[in-house]
């Protein structure tokens, strides 16, 4: 009788054993859910990023004034009557040295 009980104890040993960390164990069901989580989160960013190049691209479908901005903020495009001016702080500009006169 002492040798079944025995046996019956390795038995339930060796199944706790594979239930918290064997294969398929708790361990590794808590592994996979923090997996999924991370997971989740990257696809919501992902998401997110494909919601506002997908706005770009309706913006840019629809009408002149988003085209116009970025040539003029990314090339530095003007229009037909406009002229450009370009204000340079004086306190950054190098003073020249004085040429000797002749």
């Amino acid at each position: 009788m002492r040798w079944i009980l025995l046996i019956l104890l390795l038995l339930l040993a060796g199944l706790q054993y594979r239930l918290w960390w064997g294969d398929g164990g708790r361990l590794e069901l808590m592994r996979l859910r923090q997996q999924a989580q991370d997971s989740q989160r990257e696809n919501a960013l992902l998401r997110e990023r494909n919601e506002e190049l997908a706005r770009q691209v309706r913006d840019l479908k629809a009408g002149n004034t988003v085209l116009e901005q970025r040539a003029r903020e990314e090339l530095g495009l003007t229009g037909e009557d406009e002229i450009y001016y370009q204000f340079v702080d004086p306190a950054k500009i190098a003073p020249k040295p004085a040429e000797p006169r002749p």
